[in-house]
């Protein structure tokens, strides 16, 4: 068993906290806010190790960098805000989802995001006059 540094601690809290995947970029952003000085080659380590232990999950979804999660969640969805470029959870699944499977094919996973604006995004349109 891996002792819990203050860093690890402070990921794992971000992670907790967060309303769906993070960037390591976004884990060390608010991760410094509980200990300072901390660098992206740390969030990176303990990603790695936190996932090797199976507390995170990675997820590489197309077109972006690889973004982290807490183990353990119930399944879910993601949805990607074009506008603050934040992803937050979705519970739930469509229930058809086995009905699209091609026939002869076994389905081992999936993963759907949606795609469009947040609460706080979908109203704000940058000033086109400029």
């Amino acid at each position: 068993m891996k002792h819990h540094t203050r860093q690890r601690q402070a990921i794992i809290h971000c992670l907790e906290q967060a309303g769906g995947p993070m960037s390591p970029q976004e884990i060390l952003i608010l991760a410094r806010e509980k200990v300072e000085g901390m660098g992206i080659a740390t969030v990176y380590r303990n990603l790695k190790l936190l996932e090797e232990e199976g507390k995170v999950r990675e997820l590489v979804l197309p077109g972006e960098g690889a973004r982290y999660e807490k183990s353990g969640l119930s399944h879910h969805h993601h949805f990607f805000c074009r506008g603050c470029y934040k992803f937050f959870c979705i519970e739930g699944c469509p229930r058809e989802i086995i009905s699209m499977v091609p026939r002869g094919f076994a389905l081992e996973e999936h993963e759907i995001v949606l795609y469009g604006r947040c609460r706080e995004c979908r109203d704000y349109r940058p000033d086109d006059s400029v």
